[in-house]
């Protein structure tokens, strides 16, 4: 077999410990790989790369489609973007995978029978970054979920439950709250999954659902979810089985995957020989099966499991009366290199390689099956800094100079609507929202719009925001105002 080239990032903090001594593994297990080694992280980031990320790193990726990657630090203080977030987004991989495995008795946790896999979309949702500061009280994060991107993960995780004989897939969204948005991933996760009969389908609400998954995670199986929601319940589920340390992940694109350990850096304990290298190295494992060689995974893996029976522990698992010794990065290595080619023999052996074992997991394209829609404006919410006075005083200023083909029909504050109904209790900050509707709802122009916004100049308000109100197919595309 001709070696698989792969980028590969030593990282930060104890990144550099941690990438060595599993390449030190897969090496020593016969994987067929061509490292090609690249340099990001903080080095990078204050050489100016505020992404993280020199042109050249870039392109190896682009060259292997394989990264490896151990844990970077980003520089503290604004102008730097997320790595990781960079990452998923340039080379489109919209599937971050996060098994999560109870290795009891051998690694201490409350729940023996853990087994979840979180299968969180990865580009879109409040990780889209798009922030805005829009008065001196009030920030703003845009939340945006699509269609298409729900569509290509929801199919993913009926995909990736198939091909691993997973039995179920949970869908937890707060569509009780963000019906637009968390009601878009419910409705798509309803329709795709009537395609998969043999595959049963469930739907929580994210806050009940994560309580559950911390109490009662054997109830689980495969769970699909959004961007915020997933980065929240991996974390969750990886430390309920015992550690987060132990927990890799991977990124899949349809050209591109990126493998590393879902902890971070960890600086304090970079060069001290006591970081646990398992995270990376069971990211390294699914690298393996995913560039077409199960078979050394297989063998890593076993031997991993079999390295965990015999107690030999790094410091953050280590426990008086089950380990064996505590034991520091390389000899954690070194444990390991010595169990290849044996079994674990309490723990469960994994296959890889077997008749009927996994499947790779098909890579889902972007699929457009939106159908045309009309869509008619029919309004538009402004939003103003407004120092803070009674609502009924911002509505006549408004109502003064409105257009006669536009009305106002409310004014909320943080969400909540204080007119044309006002309570003297609710907060009220700088920042107004004030929907325009058209009479009748009927259909109106964009210069009818700038013809509103004009109007708010010379009532001397300061406008900051719009957002146009639409109809689709004479459904409307907006919320209301909490109260309304």
């Amino acid at each position: 077999m001709s070696k698989v080239p792969i980028a590969v990032a030593y990282g930060d903090g104890i990144g550099p410990e941690i990438m060595s001594a599993c390449l030190y593994i897969l090496e020593e297990a016969g994987a067929q790989i061509e490292p090609r080694v690249i340099e990001i992280g903080e080095k990078i980031y204050l050489q100016g790369y505020t992404s993280g990320f020199t042109p050249e790193a870039i392109q190896t990726i682009r060259e292997t489609k394989v990264f490896y990657k151990a844990p970077i630090t980003t520089p503290e203080g604004g102008g730097y973007k997320s790595l990781n977030v960079t990452t998923r987004k340039l080379f489109n991989l919209f599937a971050n995978v996060r098994p999560a495995v109870s290795y009891y008795p051998f690694v201490d946790t409350k729940y023996p029978n853990l087994n979840v896999v979180i299968i969180r979309e990865n580009e879109e949702d409040l990780y889209a970054g798009i922030e805005h500061r829009q008065t001196s009280d009030v920030y703003q994060v845009l939340k945006l979920i699509t269609r298409p991107g729900t569509e290509r993960i929801i199919r993913y995780a009926f995909e990736y439950a198939r091909a691993y004989g997973r039995k179920k897939v949970t869908c937890m969204t707060k569509d009780n709250i963000m019906k637009l948005t968390d009601g878009l991933f419910h409705k798509v996760f309803e329709e795709i999954g009537a395609e998969y009969p043999d595959i049963e389908k469930e739907h929580w609400i994210i806050d009940i659902g994560a309580a559950k998954l911390a109490d009662t995670p054997e109830l689980f199986d495969v769970v699909v979810t959004l961007n915020l929601y997933g980065d929240i319940l991996s974390d969750i589920v990886a430390q309920t089985a015992g550690s987060v340390g132990l927990a890799g992940s991977a990124n899949i694109g349809p050209s591109v995957a990126m493998f590393e350990a879902i902890h971070g850096s960890a600086p304090r304990r970079a060069g001290q020989n006591l970081a646990n290298p398992s995270g990376l190295l069971n990211a390294g494992i699914m690298m393996l099966v995913h560039i077409g060689q199960p078979e050394v995974a297989e063998r890593i893996h076993n031997a991993w499991l079999r390295t965990l029976e015999e107690g030999y522990h790094t410091y953050d698992i280590y426990r008086e009366g089950i380990s064996r010794q505590k034991v520091g990065t390389k000899e954690f290595a070194q444990a390991v290199v010595r169990n290849l080619g044996k079994l674990p023999e309490q723990l469960r052996p994994v296959r890889y390689t077997q008749e009927g074992g996994p499947a790779k997991v098909p890579v889902i394209p972007i699929h457009h099956s939106s159908v045309p829609v009309k869509k008619e404006l029919i309004g538009v919410d402004v939003f103003v800094d407004w120092t803070p006075g009674h609502p009924n005083e911002l509505a006549q200023k408004i109502q003064e100079v409105l257009p006669p083909q536009l009305q106002l029909t409310m004014i909320s504050n943080r969400g909540t609507a204080v007119w044309p109904q006002t309570l003297e209790e609710t907060f009220l900050v700088n920042h107004w929202r004030t929907r325009l509707l058209s009479v009748d709802k009927k259909p109106i122009t964009h210069d009818l719009v700038i013809e509103a916004l004009q109007a708010y100049r010379r009532a001397g308000l300061d406008f900051i925001k719009t957002e146009h109100l639409y109809l689709f197919d004479g459904v409307e595309g907006f919320s209301k105002g909490q109260g309304e």
